[in-house]
């Protein structure tokens, strides 16, 4: 009960600073719709470039009509303050990791299950189809609007004392995971013991063995400069879980129709602006930890894939397990 008091008065605080800014920004340009966007990412990451470049295209689009402000760096809050500013309509934007939005629509769950996806190219054919646009719709329900996927390549494992070879080194250690139910359960059946911490404390856990590794995708792992102290890197990468381009449903909904347009064609420049940029940080961040003398490691994969059978099998006969299915037929 204290821990939701404390994070409704946060979001209050937000929601009023917000206020306070709306009320100066309306009285300098009150025939403008700007659109806050708060996310909790470095502003040298390629997410916060992508969303600097969809506020560019929004203002071309838009004729000067509608501007993006972005907050970074998480100042106004944590990822779920921030959905809860967006559910009601204080806040415009957000950027989240698709996996904890499994606690809003279930489906969400297929991006934390190990090797649905069979390469990069599957993986955004699907989320290019029907069914990637499915999963966002699934989301209105909760007053949160999808406008599109960025690049958050593939989670692969990293630790400090040593390197990780076959599911069976991970027996014992205790890796950091995401705050996904599924995501805990795709660790724990490959072996390791799995911690949610919060990716703010993550080093300083490193740091003090509160955990002995954690998993993400090359760029993060060098821009959070784990590399540091965790200096195995086992490139296995067991799951593919895109980051989600969040818009308050409420502030969807105040827009005309050839505003949201104008949105939509934004997000999609800022996809394929965004995608190039990830490929380009993978491939440097690679480079870089080799450079400062990480043990990279390419595991045998089958063996992770077969550790993970009896999980996969577990979905049979239920929503998910059919989704699954659906994604290997494409």
């Amino acid at each position: 009960m204290r821990q939701m008091n404390k994070s409704w008065f946060k979001a209050t605080l937000l929601t009023l600073l917000l206020l306070l800014i709306s009320c100066g920004d309306s009285a300098k340009k009150s025939e403008q719709v700007l659109l806050r966007l708060g996310h909790s990412l470095d502003m040298q990451h390629s997410v916060h470039k992508a969303m600097v470049f969809l506020g560019e295209r929004l203002s071309e689009y838009s004729n000067g009509q509608m501007t993006v402000k972005i907050y970074s760096g998480g100042q106004l809050g944590t990822e779920r303050e921030m959905l809860e500013l967006l559910q009601i309509g204080s806040l415009a934007m957000t950027k989240v990791s698709a996996s904890p939005l499994e606690g809003f629509a279930p489906a969400m769950q297929i991006f934390s299950i190990p090797y649905v996806f069979k390469d990069n190219a599957h993986f955004w054919k699907v989320l290019n189809s029907d069914i990637g646009t499915t999963l966002l719709k699934g989301l209105e329900s909760f007053r949160l609007k999808g406008l599109g996927y960025y690049d958050a390549g593939s989670r692969s494992f990293y630790t400090t004392n040593k390197p990780i070879h076959t599911p069976s080194d991970l027996k014992g250690l205790k890796i950091r995971v995401l705050n996904s139910p599924t995501a805990v359960k795709t660790v724990r059946a490959m072996g390791a013991a799995a911690t949610p911490v919060s990716w703010g404390e993550l080093y300083t856990a490193l740091q003090q063995g509160v955990v002995d590794g954690a998993e993400n995708n090359p760029p993060s792992y060098y821009i959070s400069r784990h590399y540091e102290i965790a200096s195995y890197y086992s490139l296995d990468e067991h799951t593919a879980v895109p980051d989600v381009l969040l818009c308050s449903l409420h502030v969807w909904n105040s827009l005309n129709a050839q505003q949201q347009k104008w949105l939509e064609q934004a997000m999609a420049d800022s996809v394929i602006y965004q995608r190039k940029l990830w490929a380009e940080s993978t491939r440097d961040s690679l480079a870089k930890v080799i450079e400062a003398g990480v043990n990279v490691i390419y595991p045998d994969k089958q063996a992770f894939v077969d550790a993970v059978k009896p999980f996969h099998d577990s979905f049979a006969n239920s929503p998910v397990g059919d989704l699954m299915a659906e994604i290997r037929a494409m």
